[in-house]
């Protein structure tokens, strides 16, 4: 069955009034959930908090204790210029990895799946020792690092559809030859990276500001999926970024609903293919909640097709 995992935590992460990552994205998600009729199909799990130990797989133990340390009782701090810890910010970020970790725990056990974490902070930003993006610990590279550990699993695909380029992710799996990156983003655009790696096990894909759904489609075909088919993952792990809609001010790319239904039909194919459906999909951006809630509905129904 297909499974959501998140937790009423991850609303209480508040990086002020003016910041796009706001609780109400979650809130979108669950009312275009119960408005598509989905509900009825969906099993729900409330996330776990991710463990210092799961965490320090994908971080470096130093940095994971500085941000431990540095969550605040009251008021707010900047971890960097745009990444914002609050009181609540410290559970909302180790829900959100400890969702990653459940999810793993779920499809390889067959009790569900695939599986779409709707959680907050986003982390695919959050490098090895460093916060960044509105980050703090690296979601998808948390759950990577935890089915390889715990699960014995030899080859994990992560695919990342954000206009953002995954730059954490690329930072802590560069070079890691059990793991492959497949990253779509908008060059040049913040982070200004990903566009110059060489790395064997990395498949970076720029596109230019105005992309529209044929080019992605395109490029995605020619780069990521022979890729894909090749590696023959036995995990696909989705960092799904919903920012490069049309409606979403967040970038200049002109993608709709169907363009995310169509990649998320393409990868459930290259899990089936490869490795027994396993899917792990966890929320990144996507800022305009109308068109990120339509897009997650359009992600969910493909893996249910």
């Amino acid at each position: 069955m297909l499974a959501v995992i998140s937790h009423a935590d991850c609303l209480l992460h508040d990086p002020g009034p003016d910041h796009p990552e706001q609780a109400s994205r979650l809130y979108a998600i669950n009312d275009q959930i119960i408005a598509s009729g989905m509900e009825f199909v969906i099993r729900h799990y409330d996330a776990p908090l991710a463990t210092r130990d799961q965490l320090c797989r994908a971080h470096d133990e130093a940095y994971v204790d500085h941000i431990y340390s540095s969550a605040p009782r009251e008021g707010s701090i900047e971890i960097d210029g745009d990444t914002v810890m609050s009181p609540g910010t410290l559970n909302a970020a180790r829900r959100a990895a400890g969702a990653g970790v459940l999810g793993v725990d779920l499809v390889m056990k067959g009790e569900a799946g695939p599986v779409f974490c709707a959680i907050r902070p986003p982390g695919h930003h959050a490098e090895h020792d460093r916060a960044m993006g509105f980050c703090l610990f690296n979601n998808i590279a948390v759950a990577a690092a935890h089915a390889l550990a715990e699960h014995g699993l030899e080859r994990v695909a992560i695919v990342d559809f954000d206009v953002h380029h995954g730059n954490g992710t690329e930072d802590i799996f560069k070079g890691d030859e059990r793991v492959l990156f497949c990253s779509s983003f908008q060059h040049p655009f913040y982070p200004h990276t990903g566009h110059d790696s060489d790395a064997p096990n990395l498949i970076d894909v720029p596109l230019a500001s105005g992309t529209d759904g044929p080019a992605f489609r395109k490029a995605i075909t020619e780069r990521w999926l022979p890729a894909l088919n090749a590696f023959q993952p036995q995990f696909i792990f989705i960092s799904a970024g919903f920012d490069g809609h049309i409606l979403d001010d967040m970038s200049g790319w002109k993608l709709g609903e169907a363009d995310y239904g169509w990649i998320s039909t393409e990868l459930a194919s290259i899990a089936k293919t490869h490795a027994e459906g396993r899917i792990v999909s966890m929320l990144e951006g996507g800022y305009e909640p109308g068109a990120l809630g339509r897009s997650v509905v359009a992600h969910l129904k493909a893996f249910l097709d």
